[in-house]
C-alpha cells in the first residue's frame, strides 16, 4: 500500500514551486540534505523519478508532471482537514492568507490589521496587495484563502460576501473652489481627468462613470499608468488636475487635503467592497470575526449612507 507523509509532500511541491533544493529546504525549514533524501526515499517508493535534477531550475520529469498535480490536490485535502479540526475544536490557530487591492490595501488595513494581529497572535497572517484577477485566481487555486476586493464578480465559481459600500469623491487640485463642495458628474473636465492604468478596476469603474473610452491623455503628450493611488494624487497635485477617489482613500490627511475634496451629487456613484473565499473554505470562525473587525473599523469614516449607484468593477 502506498504510504506518503504530509512533510513529503511538501518536500516536494516546495521543490516544484522553487526549482532549487536550497530555497525548498529554506521554505520548509529542514536542512537541505534531509528535504533532498526525503523526496529521493519516494522517488524510490513509488518507482517514478519526479524531478530532473540536472536542468536549472529544477524541473519536473513527465511522469513527475502528472504525479505532482494530484499532490496538489492530496495536499490540500489534508489542509482542509486540519482546518476543519481546528474549526470543529473551535481553535483561532493556524494561517490566513489575505490578498486586497491595490486601491484599498494602503487605506483600509491600517485601521484594524494591527489590532486584529495582536489579538490573534496563534494565526500566522499572510498579507498580499494584488490585483482582482491575481486574487481571483489564487482563491481558485486555493494559494490564498481570502480576498478583499470591489464586488459583485461575474465569476460564480467562488462565494462573495458583501462587506460596505464605498462613495466616491471628487479630488480637484486646482485653485477655484466650490461653495455648495458638490460635482455634477457633467462638471468633470476630462482634460484635466487623471486616472490609474487601463486594465485597472477602478479605472474601470471611474470609466463607466464618466463614459470614458480611452485613456485620457494629459498635456497631450503624457500618458499615465500605474496602479497606486498615493503616485497618482501627487501627479494630479503637481498638475492641478482631478480624479475620482474612493472615500477611504480621502480619509488620510497626509496624503489629502480636505479642501480640494468635493462629493458628487446623488445619486452618487459608489463600489461595494466585499470579502470573496473559495467555496470549500473552512475557517469559518476567523472569517466571521475579520468581517466584524472591517465593518466596524470603516463605520466611522463611511458614516451615514446616501443615496448611491453600484459601479461594478468590469
Amino acid at each position: 500500500m502506498l504510504s506518503i507523509s504530509t512533510s513529503q509532500l511538501e518536500y516536494v511541491l516546495a521543490l516544484h514551486k522553487t526549482g532549487s533544493f536550497s530555497k525548498a529546504a529554506d521554505k520548509c525549514f529542514v536542512t537541505q540534505s534531509t528535504l533532498s533524501t526525503m523526496i529521493k526515499k519516494l522517488e524510490e517508493q513509488i518507482g517514478i523519478k519526479l524531478f530532473d535534477r540536472k536542468s536549472k531550475p529544477i524541473t519536473l520529469t513527465n511522469e513527475g508532471k502528472s504525479m505532482v498535480e494530484q499532490m496538489k490536490v492530496i495536499h490540500h485535502e489534508y489542509e482542509i482537514l486540519e482546518e476543519l479540526v481546528h474549526e470543529t475544536k473551535e481553535l483561532m490557530q493556524g494561517s490566513l492568507s489575505i490578498g486586497v487591492i491595490p486601491t484599498l490595501a494602503p487605506f483600509l488595513l491600517p485601521l484594524f490589521l494591527d489590532q486584529f494581529v495582536s489579538t490573534y497572535q496563534d494565526i500566522k497572517f499572510y498579507i498580499y496587495e494584488i490585483t482582482t484577477n491575481e486574487i481571483i485566481q489564487k482563491i481558485k487555486s486555493r494559494e490564498l484563502d481570502i480576498g478583499i476586493l470591489s464586488i459583485p464578480l461575474a465569476d460564480k465559481g467562488i462565494n462573495q460576501t458583501s462587506l460596505f459600500t464605498e462613495d466616491f469623491l471628487i479630488y480637484d487640485a486646482s485653485d477655484k473652489f466650490l461653495r455648495e463642495k458638490k460635482y455634477k458628474i457633467d462638471d468633470i473636465d476630462l482634460s484635466r481627468l487623471w486616472l490609474l492604468e487601463e486594465s485597472h478596476c477602478l479605472t474601470n469603474q471611474i470609466g463607466h462613470i464618466c463614459h470614458l473610452k480611452s485613456k485620457r491623455t494629459i498635456n497631450n503628450n503624457l500618458i499615465f499608468n500605474s496602479g497606486s493611488i498615493t503616485s497618482l494624487l501627487e501627479l494630479v497635485k503637481t498638475n492641478k488636475g482631478l480624479t475620482l477617489l474612493p472615500r477611504l482613500a480621502t480619509s488620510n490627511e497626509k496624503f489629502i487635503d480636505k479642501n480640494h475634496v468635493y462629493k458628487i451629487e446623488t445619486p452618487t456613484p459608489a463600489r461595494e467592497i466585499g470579502i470573496v473565499t473559495h467555496p470549500n473554505f473552512v475557517k469559518k470562525r476567523i472569517l466571521r470575526v475579520l468581517e466584524k473587525e472591517i465593518k466596524k473599523s470603516v463605520k466611522p469614516i463611511l458614516g451615514k449612507s446616501e443615496k448611491v449607484v453600484i459601479i461594478n468593477p468590469r
